[in-house]
């Protein structure tokens, strides 16, 4: 089967199962991505056929930066993902559990951009990304991983699968970012007002802006960049919750 072809019917096969919220399924072997490269062309293709539905991409999720996610998963490597207009959201919000087939939620360090960081400027580093943030925030990844095993993944089909992206929740945006220590910043999750985890900024790649320097680099890769006014979301630092109709959220960093 020529490349394209398998790209595509994999792209369709995720597209029909999100859009019948199907219980989760492996791509099948016929089609499902040999390397990375192939994960991601499967992505791209999927988001041209979500574009229609969730609009224009304006971010992007970093997955898989900490220890603990790394671990949940039993993968080791980052993997990112695209956020589409309609999945943006800010706190406080109400989100419908009946749109999801498995919801969960991730506390993570978002950062807004305000210059461009084109393919034609890499390889970046911490350094070189700073300057290109206009704000911190908390956030909420919203993760649907279609009740999954997670005894049984398969690390390229859930890079393919968006990342399991299914939108964000912002907070409130820090403009003076730079007199906080991100590394030490201590974030903790409450549901329902009771703890339901904690971590630091710096379990993120080491520092958050790792996560941004490594999706640049990502992108430029495959000749892409990320734009002024992007969100890119740099990773939990808290493993996922799992979350039911009625429960309350909070984050605090």
């Amino acid at each position: 089967m020529a490349s394209q072809e398998r790209v595509w019917q994999a792209a369709r096969f995720l597209h029909e199962a999100h859009r019948e919220r199907a219980a989760y399924q492996p791509i099948p072997d016929d089609f499902a991505p040999r390397d990375i490269n192939e994960a991601y062309d499967i992505q791209e293709a999927f988001h041209e056929l979500l574009k229609p539905e969730r609009g224009a991409i304006v971010g992007y999720k970093v997955a898989l930066t900490t220890a603990v996610m790394q671990q949940m998963v039993g993968f080791g490597h980052p993997a990112s993902g695209a956020v589409f207009t309609n999945g943006v959201h800010h706190s406080p919000v109400i989100i419908k559990s009946s749109d999801y087939v498995h919801l969960g939620a991730e506390c993570e360090i978002a950062v807004l951009l305000d210059q461009d960081l084109p393919a034609s400027g890499a390889p970046y580093d911490r350094g070189s990304v700073a300057g290109a943030v206009a704000a911190a925030m908390p956030a909420f990844e919203l993760i649907e991983d279609r009740g999954a095993d997670y005894s049984n993944l398969f690390f390229l089909g859930v890079a393919a699968d968006n990342s399991w992206n299914a939108g964000i929740v912002l907070g409130e945006p820090v403009i003076g970012w730079q007199g906080i220590d991100l590394v030490a910043a201590t974030g903790n999750m409450t549901i329902n007002g009771q703890p339901a985890g904690e971590g630091k900024g710096g379990d993120v790649l080491g520092h958050p802006l790792e996560a941004l320097a490594w999706l640049a680099n990502n992108l430029a890769e495959r000749g892409q960049g990320l734009q002024k006014d992007m969100i890119v979301m740099t990773g939990s630092i808290v493993s996922t919750k799992f979350l039911s109709k009625g429960d309350e959220v909070g984050f605090v960093i």
